[in-house]
């Protein structure tokens, strides 16, 4: 339950501008779709694809972490880690179980990014149901038990010498077509009221500088009362 008054007290720190982007913003943020990052090691890929989950409006972001340690590049991210909710799963030897079972709870089909010879091509991708993209690590590719335990696989239609793209080209291709598409169909597809207050108070928090020490001088300010 967000506190109003608080948001309304942090407001008064932010210009109009600013304000009116944030709810432009949320008005084309989606978890129709989230991407899923499978021990990816190197820092720039994993960065670019932050940065375009947060242009394509693509607001969660999974990230699994079995034997490489995901790291964000500011340099390339140039922010946008900021504005996307990021879910690590780092704890066991079980993190990529842990993630698909939980996407899978939340009712998304997982979708792994990969040339398999079932593959559905991106133009034929179906966006009606929510899904998963999972895509793996840079030699690799998805891991064995993504491939065994996904509802679907993708690829992207390529007829040149070089069969694979860079993972951050991938999730850059994939989501411009699929958002796209999204939004000229009639899916319920946008965050709720209550996901866009709590998100929107979310980054005005992290708009203002010290906020933790605004915060108690608002409430000591109210105990003083």
């Amino acid at each position: 339950m967000i506190d109003k008054k608080l948001l309304a007290y942090f407001e008064s720190f932010l210009t109009d501008k600013r304000k009116n982007t944030f709810k432009t913003v949320l008005e084309n943020r989606t978890r129709h779709f989230t991407v899923v990052l499978e021990d990816i090691y190197q820092a720039h890929n994993a960065s670019a694809v932050v940065r375009t989950c947060d242009i394509f409006g693509i607001q969660d972001l999974q990230v699994i972490e079995n034997r490489y340690i995901n790291r964000v590049s500011r340099y390339v991210a140039k922010g946008s880690q900021k504005w996307i909710t990021s879910h690590r799963y780092k704890t066991d030897g079980n993190n990529t179980k842990n993630c698909l079972d939980d996407l899978k709870k939340k009712g998304y089909q997982i979708i792994a990014t990969t040339p398999h010879s079932d593959s559905s091509l991106l133009h034929n991708f179906d966006i009606n149901q929510k899904s998963a993209f999972v895509l793996g690590a840079e030699a690799e590719g998805v891991s064995d038990y993504v491939k065994d335990n996904a509802d679907g696989f993708l690829k992207i239609p390529m007829v040149g010498f070089t069969e694979s793209l860079n993972i951050s080209v991938a999730a850059a291709i994939i989501l411009q077509d699929v958002t796209t598409k999204l939004r000229n169909s009639e899916l319920d597809w946008q965050l709720s009221e209550e996901e866009k207050e709590i998100l929107y108070f979310d980054w005005v928090k992290k708009t203002i500088k010290n906020v933790d020490k605004i915060e108690t001088h608002y409430l000591e300010n109210l105990k003083d009362k």
